[in-house]
């Protein structure tokens, strides 16, 4: 026979990834099993089953309150990746019924009374194998009596027969957390054995209510064993009469079950554009962010390049300053008189021409600026004028001591003196 897809560790693993991934925390799964999701109707329709992951999830408290217990339904993604796409609660859980009409009895419904639209009818679960479907439900019932103290009604199922086949499998909730101590493995052995002998001891109890209640009925419609064939025959008229109705019922939902297949299938088209949408949004944004990012990186190069041309400027006009030549200065070095009434003004030229040189020298000026273009041709300008100076004060002394001579040796008076 081959392996059971409950023992599949590496499914397991995979629905504990699924779940811790959907920001479920602290659940822990502890039975999983592959099943077959359908609609009844929907695969008379053309429907095919689809395939599913039947997870048990256990939430431990950390308040002192009771664990927690669900059934989570898992589908696979188009990289056949395990995801969430259903939870139901157990405690909400109040039936569990075979379909009838499946020969094999491995497919069968789970009823919750909180289903917001009842007029839906619940999924289909089918199993691969008889013992799938005895380990599943065995599984879910031992849960709810285990956490919650209580069991759903089960129907189609004979309750002897699946108390037997308890005894002959063992079937335990997930208990296979590595632990080192050796007692505390055997403790939860026990446990586990004492919660599986209560679940068959209360399907057995079930079993003999329905027996009692059936022979409750009889007695109530059947006063002799003359009136038994009259009472059989009577069932089987109600029996065709509600098959009569239940199938007058299908046959006048198709219209609406087509109705709403095509709402699904618009709305699932919608949805697919969505995604689209949104994936394109996506691209744009991160190329965006990557433009942006860039621009952002440009701006700081500018910032730092114009804070730099800043200081430049500042040191520039520091150094011009230095460089720039008065004009009234330029004009009394150059081409000034040396008449007694602009003698000031030509003591004051040479002053500023004698600082102006001495700033342009290495002590009071920056080596670095010392072998600048500009400073040297500064410098060569204030050169110029400085001879041009010299050059005119020396012409202007031989001139004016020559007539001073002359004049001194004219007038005798001088040397009489």
């Amino acid at each position: 026979m081959a392996k059971s897809s409950a023992d599949d560790a590496e499914l397991r693993r995979a629905c504990a990834q699924a779940v811790a991934a959907s920001g479920a925390r602290g659940e822990e799964v502890s039975f999983s099993i592959r099943v077959a999701k359908g609609r009844g109707i929907f695969e008379k329709l053309g429907r095919l089953a689809k395939p599913r992951v039947l997870a048990l999830t256990v939430k431990q408290s950390t308040k002192g309150e009771a664990a927690k217990a669900f059934l989570r339904v898992l589908k696979y993604s188009s990289g056949a990746v395990l995801e969430p796409a259903k939870l139901y609660k157990l405690k909400h859980l109040t039936k569990v019924e075979v379909i009838s009409n499946d020969p094999s009895g491995c497919t069968f419904v789970l009823g919750f009374d909180n289903l917001r639209s009842q007029s839906v009818a619940p999924p289909q679960w089918t199993m691969r194998n008889i013992d799938d479907r005895n380990r599943l439900l065995f599984s879910i019932l031992t849960m709810c009596k285990e956490i919650l103290s209580y069991l759903p009604k089960v129907v189609g199922i004979d309750f002897v027969e699946l108390a037997l086949w308890a005894k002959e499998n063992t079937v335990t909730l997930d208990n296979q957390s590595s632990t080192q101590d050796g007692q505390e493995k055997s403790v939860t052995t026990q446990t586990e054995r004492k919660v599986t002998v209560t679940v068959e001891n209360d399907l057995v109890s079930q079993a003999k209510d329905e027996e009692e209640d059936m022979e409750a009925l009889l007695d109530t419609y059947v006063m002799g064993i003359g009136e038994a064939d009259a009472f059989s025959e009577r069932l089987k008229q109600e029996l065709v009469a509600l098959e009569a109705a239940n199938v007058y019922q299908l046959l006048q939902s198709e219209p609406l079950i087509d109705e709403v297949l095509q709402g699904l299938d618009a709305a699932s088209a919608t949805v697919d554009d969505m995604d689209e949408w949104l994936r394109i949004f996506n691209m744009k944004l991160r190329h965006m962010r990557e433009d942006i990012a860039s621009i952002e990186s440009r701006n700081n190069g500018l910032e730092m390049q114009s804070v730099n041309n800043k200081g430049l400027v500042e040191e520039l006009e520091k150094l011009l300053d230095r460089l720039r030549i008065p004009q009234e200065f330029a004009a009394s070095l150059t081409g000034g008189s040396f008449e007694e009434s602009r003698m000031l003004k030509n003591v004051e030229a040479c002053e500023w021409l004698t600082g102006a040189i001495r700033s342009l020298e290495v002590p009071n000026l920056d080596p670095c600026y010392v072998n600048m273009r500009a400073v040297r041709e500064k410098r060569a300008e204030l050169e110029k004028l400085k001879t041009t100076f010299v050059r005119r004060a020396s012409e202007f002394l031989r001139n004016y001591f020559s007539s001073l001579v002359d004049f001194m040796i004219s007038d005798k008076s001088y040397f009489s003196q």
